[in-house]
């Protein structure tokens, strides 16, 4: 007797989805989609179908399984007509396809951006004639090839950083040369201690400052040129010696403010809550920092 009632138990239909049972709605079709047993291995086609829509959110190639048993259902569509099998073949292929045309085209941009850029800078540097001049007599592949790495060795050696090697030189042979330790003076190391350097790289403004810096390094330099070594002849030689002029003269600049803002950093003071502060006050031998 229990067994025939758990049968008839297990052979009452009754929807997981929609909890409705085969007495509320005789005309819907019913689906056994899993291994699940009893009553929630039934399940309305309707219902059924609305859930798997709403995993697969649109894509019908997203695969979808049971909650319950994890099995995946089986799902069958009709045959496709000869046209429509072929679009869908064109369909498929466009979307795999686009992707790398994508990458292409950004990829061709930015090539011949650093071509028209390379020429840009070599007629600024050389002069506008003389420029056109050595284009024109220079094999084409020589220019397709020479003039994109115009930007990108600009842009590499911008990111050659070596006030701060200077820097790491001049700290540790200051003692040595009164000139040196004129500028940076010595007796503020024996109380300061070793701050952490910022890595400025990682930071993303200032990598676009990296690039843009190094794109309009070759206009400062034929304006510096221009203003310290007008009487040189040559637009090669007049660029070349304001670039290198301005690169000297930032270069220091960027040393001392940087020297500044390490003694700045090393010789802070935490003071004690309820302190009055006093920022030009200076650093003792009986501050908290030596005890």
């Amino acid at each position: 007797m229990s067994q025939s009632r758990l049968q008839l138990d297990e052979d009452r239909r009754s929807c997981w989805v929609c909890f409705a049972t085969e007495e509320d709605d005789r005309t819907a079709a019913w689906v056994r989609p899993c291994r699940c047993r009893g009553t929630t291995k039934w399940v309305h086609q309707t219902c059924l179908q609305r859930w798997v829509d709403e995993k697969q959110k649109g894509n019908s190639t997203v695969k979808v399984a049971c909650p319950q048993c994890n099995t995946e259902y089986l799902i069958l569509f009709p045959k496709l007509g000869p046209i429509v099998y072929v679009m869908d073949i064109i369909d498929k292929v466009i979307f795999k396809m686009c992707p790398f045309v994508a990458g292409g085209i950004f990829i061709g941009t930015v090539y011949w951006t650093m071509v028209t850029y390379g020429a840009v800078t070599v007629m600024q540097v050389l002069g506008h004639k003389e420029g056109l001049n050595v284009m024109e007599q220079a094999d084409p592949l020589f220019l397709l090839i020479g003039l994109p790495t115009i930007p990108l060795m600009l842009v590499l050696g911008k990111m050659v950083r070596w006030e701060d090697y200077v820097l790491k030189v001049w700290r540790k042979h200051s003692s040595k040369l009164p000139l040196i330790n004129y500028l940076f003076p010595d007796e503020h190391s024996r109380l300061s201690r070793v701050p952490a350097d910022t890595v400025t790289l990682t930071d993303p403004i200032s990598a676009t400052r990296v690039l843009c810096g190094a794109l309009i390094m070759p206009t400062i330099a034929t304006i510096v040129g221009k203003l310290m070594f007008g009487l040189v002849q040559s637009n090669f030689q007049r660029t070349l010696l304001g670039g290198f002029a301005f690169i000297a003269i930032k270069g220091v600049m960027k040393i001392y403010y940087k020297q500044q803002q390490y003694l700045r950093q090393a010789n802070r003071v935490i003071c004690d809550y309820g302190e009055p502060q006093n920022s030009s006050a200076p650093v003792t031998s009986d501050s908290p920092v030596n005890q």
